[in-house]
């Protein structure tokens, strides 16, 4: 039941007016205002009655939706956790079935490239004079438009333990060229990686890194007379990350070496070993680096390339032998304390070294060959590249290079015993090529790239080819970083 309230001004309002009225009798005005006064304070009864009714009606309210809120939260609960042990049921009944076609999901991209090319020299009659021709795709390519090689990426983890990926190169011309496919482990422990299939060897440091990734439009010309424009072969790799805070890897590799400089013997067991050290670290905040020494043994048999001899026909030359090759590579990059996102630099090169021995058989016809004649080979040849990139704003880069190889010592033996002449191996003249390249590049996003590139190739003997290329680069899907 509800009391009236009566709050303390009222109270003493009325018992005022009670005194007054017991001294004496009001007259006909004083009796009309003591009525409007009761009246008034009667409607500020009524008002703060209502007022008051109105909060505890609202408290009530409030209180019940309290109530109410606590129950569902407690359903929900319960919910959550007759949810949680669902799921968990279903998840233990899925990893029971086998898994289905549909549940497979790797991750997938396709890099596009393409370039448009202005050549002063004929590109077909493209050569590094005074080194093995590698039959590798090391020339600079064909004039005006050019569709470069579309990369198709598929990589997924298998299990918990092994990794799979698989690019395939969509040639221009039509055709595939399975370029990478291996499984690589997850979880062997203790600093441990293993690798097998088909892969860029981690030789040096630029060979592993596909085209796409790379600061200028072509490889350097010690990758092009060395290596065939990069090397990569079936087999095996395993290398070692040292648990040290300065950065240390070990590795070796073993395959069949069917890609220059060796050959594909046909055979059992290996023919190609590679052994490689890395190591590295930061300077401060805002450098880093890292330098290798690398080593690519192989015994190439029958490895044939064409030259044309001193009766200009065109002749097979053929070595067979011991190939060894050394690379000292290094690189050291800056950024703003360790933000490369505004401007960064990067100073990189790489030195190889060569020596070969063998013999060196020949068809041609001239001088007391006869059409079949060989001779002992030795060589002892170098090259290196040195590259600074620095991109100036956020976007834009611009980078320079400067290429050299040193044609060193070629004894060829049939020359040397009079059997054939030096002018019977033009291709083996003796030459040290240099080549100087300027780039700029603009990338919109991470996943595109413009590049304009302008270089004087000297790599044939007397000729110069200025070479102008524009090239762009697209990325389309999700694509794994690059290494340092």
């Amino acid at each position: 039941m509800f009391t009236p309230r009566y709050t303390p001004l009222a109270l003493a309002v009325s018992f005022a007016l009670a005194a007054g009225a017991a001294q004496a009798a009001p007259d006909a005005d004083v009796a009309r205002e003591m009525k409007q006064m009761r009246e008034q304070l009667q409607q500020m009864q009524r008002a703060y009655e209502q007022r008051i009714a109105a909060l505890e009606g609202r408290l009530a309210q409030a209180e019940t939706k309290a109530v109410k809120a606590e129950k569902t939260a407690v359903d929900a609960s319960a919910t959550a956790g007759e949810a949680k042990a669902s799921a968990e049921s279903a998840q233990a009944s899925r990893s029971r079935e086998p898994v289905r076609a549909n549940a497979f999901n790797p991750e997938i991209s396709l890099i596009l490239t393409g370039t448009y090319n202005n050549l002063k020299k004929d590109p077909n009659s493209y050569q590094i004079t005074g080194f093995t021709p590698t039959l590798g795709e090391v020339g600079p390519g064909s004039r005006s438009f050019s569709l470069g090689e579309t990369e198709l990426v598929l990589s997924a983890n298998v299990d918990p333990n092994w990794r799979g990926v698989a690019i395939a190169a969509l040639k221009p011309e039509g055709g595939v060229d399975m370029e990478n496919a291996y499984i690589e482990s997850l979880g062997l422990g203790r600093g441990f990686n293993f690798k097998a299939g088909r892969f860029f060897s981690s030789l040096g440091y630029l060979n592993e890194q596909h085209a796409h990734a790379w600061d200028f439009v072509d490889a350097p010309l010690a990758y092009k007379a060395f290596l065939g424009n990069q090397f990569g072969q079936d087999g095996v790799q395993l290398r070692w990350l040292a648990p040290t805070e300065t950065f240390l890897e070990i590795g070796a590799e073993a395959g069949r070496g069917q890609s220059f400089p060796s050959t594909d013997r046909n055979k059992n067991g290996t023919t190609t070993g590679v052994l490689f050290a890395h190591l590295g670290g930061d300077v401060g905040p805002s450098n880093a680096w890292r330098a290798g020494l690398s080593y690519l043994g192989t015994s190439p048999k029958d490895r044939t390339y064409q030259d044309t001899d001193s009766l200009g026909a065109a002749v097979d030359d053929t070595f067979s032998g011991k190939s060894r090759l050394w690379i000292l590579d290094g690189v050291w990059k800056w950024a703003p304390n360790g933000n490369p996102s505004v401007t960064n630099f990067t100073l990189q090169g790489e030195y190889f070294r060569r020596t070969e021995s063998g013999t060196l058989a020949s068809n041609s016809a001239a001088g007391a060959c006869g059409g079949d004649c060989s001779g002992s080979y030795e060589s002892k040849q170098s090259g290196w590249y040195l590259q600074g990139v620095y991109q100036f704003m956020p976007r834009w880069r611009a980078g320079l290079r400067h290429d050299r190889l040193d044609y060193g010592t070629v004894d060829i033996g049939l020359a040397k015993n009079g059997i054939l002449s030096g002018s019977d191996f033009p291709v083996m003249a003796s030459h040290n090529p240099t080549r100087n390249s300027v780039m700029f590049d603009y990338s919109p996003s991470e996943f595109s790239r413009f590049r304009v590139q302008l270089a004087r190739d000297q790599s044939g003997l007397g000729e110069t080819d200025n070479q102008v290329f524009l090239q762009y680069i697209q990325s389309l899907g999700t694509h794994g970083a690059h290494k340092f």
